[in-house]
């Protein structure tokens, strides 16, 4: 996936008016409307990838005629328990795939192009090549959490890794009405039981389960992380994203997932170390300078998520978040 910022119009890199500006008349740093707090990434856990992919090993579920099976479908382990004396100690082994699923990382790629003359004349300030990093960066960053949400793979299927794309089907139901009420939560939350992190919600969606639980008199209650509040459904943080899509009728997708390695959850897959790193994960390099003396760089990102087991992620489908009521 390639992201590039085009110049308007005959515009080649940021003007010297506004580079003059920035230099003698801004007390802050340049303010950006698109940035969000981006809670997703920050409350994934994250996994070094050294080799370019990401290789997770399940257990085989190939069964013969004979064998038992548990409710994923696995082979069932053979354990004894409650025997006395000295009875034969059953025996079993545990299968794995022959060929485990391997995730490539993710690109997402820029161009930054800045005159050198803005560089050299109007830094005394703010280092405007800086600046421009930064909010290049930012921008990606952006796009890094709209990706792992949405992702489908540009039309093939098989290359999409995006939490909306990747859930598997078991682990998709529709609201029973429409509106996200206190039933579909907890419906969702059944489908993920085991230590459940966080449910994923537009902040509309999030508004729209609030008036469902104030028409029912359960107000949800509220906790803070990372020094902001978060409303919770039984314990569970409701974490806020505007990446979830919305359609023209006003439906939209609630996801909750279990997270981290151990708990055989959701992870986010990255490359640091980077040449030319400027922040963990994201490269800058210098492309050259062009006739018009204008730089060129070449910013970086790449990423990936992975769920690795199909009981990790769940979502609930058809949310409206049109319904308001009157509550007198």
């Amino acid at each position: 996936m390639t992201f590039t910022n085009q110049p308007a119009g005959n515009q080649q890199s940021l003007s010297t008016r506004t580079a003059r500006n920035l230099a003698t008349t801004t007390k802050t740093a340049t303010q950006m409307c698109g940035k969000t707090p981006r809670w997703l990434l920050k409350l994934l856990p994250w996994v070094e990838v050294s080799g370019g992919t990401y290789r997770v090993n399940r257990r085989d579920v190939r069964l013969t005629e004979d064998d038992a099976a548990n409710e994923d479908g696995e082979k069932n382990i053979e354990i004894m328990s409650g025997h006395e004396g000295e009875p034969e100690i059953i025996q079993t082994f545990v299968d794995y795939d022959d060929n485990p699923v391997e995730y490539p990382l993710n690109i997402v790629q820029t161009t930054l192009c800045v005159h050198t003359r803005v560089g050299d004349l109007y830094s005394n300030a703010t280092d405007q090549v800086r600046e421009q990093l930064r909010l290049t960066i930012e921008g990606l960053m952006e796009r890094k959490e709209w990706e792992i949400i949405n992702n489908d793979g540009n039309g093939n299927p098989d290359n999409g890794f995006g939490l909306l794309h990747v859930a598997n089907p078991s682990m998709r139901f529709s609201t029973r009405t429409g509106s996200p009420t206190p039933d579909d939560m907890d419906e969702l939350f059944s489908k993920v039981w085991k230590q459940p992190a966080f449910f994923l919600a537009h902040p509309k969606a999030i508004a729209a389960f609030g008036r469902e639980c104030t028409l029912r008199g359960v107000p949800p209650v509220t906790v803070n992380i990372m020094g902001s509040p978060f409303i919770t459904w039984r314990g569970v943080p409701i974490i806020s994203s505007n990446k979830l899509k919305i359609s023209n009728e006003g439906k939209t997708n609630i996801l909750l997932m279990r997270v981290g390695e151990v708990a055989q959850g959701v992870v986010g897959l990255h490359k640091t170390g980077l040449a030319g790193e400027q922040v963990p994960g994201v490269s800058v390099r210098l492309m050259g300078i062009s006739n018009k003396a204008i730089a060129t760089y070449l910013v970086t990102l790449y990423f990936s998520v992975v769920a690795l087991v199909p009981d990790a992620l769940g979502i609930l489908e058809n949310v409206d978040i049109t319904t308001y009521h009157n509550y007198e």
